[in-house]
């Protein structure tokens, strides 16, 4: 295996097989992954931190969406890993010890600043430049990758089980749920959905989700339809009527109902006022 990456720009895409250890981010538009841990939903302000295995990634958008998806071997994030948790001397002694990468926690992550301009400045120059200089790459994106992986332990601290692998696997399966949601906040979800696709009693789903996030699975959802409804109604051409059904309402009335117990304006208001702000 190598490591190398993969650019490329389209609105309709299908694939499905096997992959190895890698990320995804995409501009412009949203990709969908499937894999056997659950659906994950990619956009621009995020990536997607996939184990080696099999997945699907559908993207279907109006727009030319660009994905730019970097697969690492296990070699590589194994000798990051131990380059940045093993002393000193040992890594003098043993230089070349072959060491196996440990699982990801697979979910979606939000893009830091450091770790964006790392990946715009792979992107913009990996024609140009040689072998070595990715590889270098590589090395260093990993770098960032596992930094991240150490600062998820505070939000796995904070689940009540006593033996860290529970807590660990708690974490996971609410991870689960989620992705879940940033993926399909669109649709009418349950709680029951949302709790079979996690493996978690609803009880417990909340009690851990809650945990985690600091608010429940609902308010997750709620959350996430008022960010979208808010880029939506941005544009005037899309109709009241749309914007409710894009967000999973049965009509009109209930997502206005919902949107001003949120907001405290109503989204007709909201719309005037973005546009009255442009005229100004």
């Amino acid at each position: 295996m190598l490591n190398y990456a993969l650019n490329a720009k389209s609105n309709q895409f299908y694939y499905e097989g096997k992959g190895q250890l890698s990320i995804k981010t995409f501009r412009n538009g949203k990709a969908y992954y499937k894999t056997n841990s659950g659906f994950f939903a990619v956009e621009e302000d995020s990536y997607l931190l996939l184990n080696a295995g099999d997945y699907a990634i559908s993207i279907e958008e109006e727009t030319e969406v660009e994905s730019f998806c970097l697969f690492f071997t296990d070699e590589l994030a194994g000798e990051v890993m131990r380059t940045l948790s093993e002393a000193e001397h040992s890594l003098l002694d043993d230089p070349f010890k072959m060491t196996s990468s440990a699982g990801f926690f697979e979910k979606t992550y939000p893009i830091s600043a450091d770790l964006s301009q790392q990946i715009d400045y792979f992107r913009g120059n990996m024609s140009l430049q040689s072998a070595t200089w990715q590889e270098e790459q590589f090395h260093t994106i990993m770098e960032h990758i596992i930094t991240e992986q150490c600062h998820l332990q505070n939000e796995i601290i904070a689940l009540p089980a006593l033996k860290r692998s529970t807590r660990e696997e708690v974490y996971r399966r609410v991870s689960v749920a989620h992705e879940y949601i940033r993926a399909f906040f669109h649709l009418p979800l349950t709680l029951k959905e949302i709790s079979h696709i996690a493996c978690l009693s609803p009880n417990h789903l909340i009690k851990n989700y809650t945990a985690v996030y600091g608010c429940t699975p609902h308010q997750h959802i709620t959350a996430y339809r008022v960010q979208k409804a808010i880029q939506l109604l941005k544009q005037p051409e899309i109709s009241m009527t749309r914007i409710a059904f894009e967000l999973g309402f049965e009509t009109p009335a209930s997502f206005s109902k919902m949107f001003k117990q949120q907001t405290g304006c109503s989204p007709l208001s909201y719309r005037k006022k973005v546009i009255l702000d442009k005229k100004d």
